[in-house]
């Protein structure tokens, strides 16, 4: 029987991926299980690994890594990296106040999202979309949920799985219940980013989002925002 070295120094019985934390393992020859005074060769790679949990960072997907937030241009790790808004930023880039309305937000009791394909937001490069995908209804019931797809091997498995998307991140955005009930929406870096009110957000900024925003991600995927009373 061989082992594998992890990026992140664990021996994984499988050649792919690490079968302890599911890092992906590159250029790594085996290293047999009894021989441990044989040094294993490493294959020259330009690979970038994450060095706060070593994960790959894969080409043109942004300057935060996806599996946990670091940020490789200032070397801010995971929460810390978040930016929160501030009084005198650009509400239509930075942060969106919550309007006054017959509800308040402390009569709300819960928020749902509801996602559908839209078509028009197809890009020329992009494939496709599904024909005839009927909307999708998530109820918030954490107080944070990670919009996303799923991957066995990164042990990521979002709460609003967009698994028909490939062109959202497997970790591409956060939705955060707030302690006053209000809803935040959060890009976390993704490759492709999200739009609100067709402005692209910035990573890692807090977002107020109010009963019936709409949101876009993906090559077709819109999502809007309801709140339940």
């Amino acid at each position: 029987m061989t082992t594998y070295q992890c990026p992140k120094g664990h021996e994984s019985t499988e050649s792919d991926f690490c079968s302890e934390c599911g890092t992906k393992i590159l250029g790594i020859s085996e290293i047999p299980l009894v021989e441990k005074t044989i040094t294993p060769t490493l294959t020259p790679t330009t690979t970038e690994l994450c060095p706060a949990c070593g994960a790959p960072r894969e080409p043109n997907s942004g300057n935060f890594c996806e599996i946990c937030g670091y940020n490789f241009i200032t070397g801010a790790h995971g929460e810390l990296a978040i930016a929160k808004p501030t009084q005198g930023a650009d509400n239509n880039t930075v942060r969106q106040t919550i309007t006054n309305n017959s509800h308040s937000a402390s009569s709300i009791l819960g928020w749902e999202l509801v996602v559908t394909v839209d078509p028009s937001l197809r890009h020329p490069d992009s494939p496709e979309p599904p024909i005839n995908q009927p909307p999708i209804i998530f109820r918030l019931d954490k107080p944070v949920n990670l919009i996303g797809r799923n991957s066995q091997a990164r042990a990521v498995h979002p709460e609003i799985v967009l698994d028909f998307d490939g062109a959202v991140s497997h970790r591409h955005a956060l939705l955060t219940l707030e302690t006053d009930n209000t809803l935040t929406l959060r890009d976390i870096g993704s490759s492709n980013g999200t739009q609100l009110k067709a402005v692209e957000l910035k990573p890692m900024v807090d977002v107020k989002l109010q009963d019936g925003d709409e949101f876009t991600l993906g090559h077709w995927t819109r999502i809007s925002v309801k709140a339940v009373y």
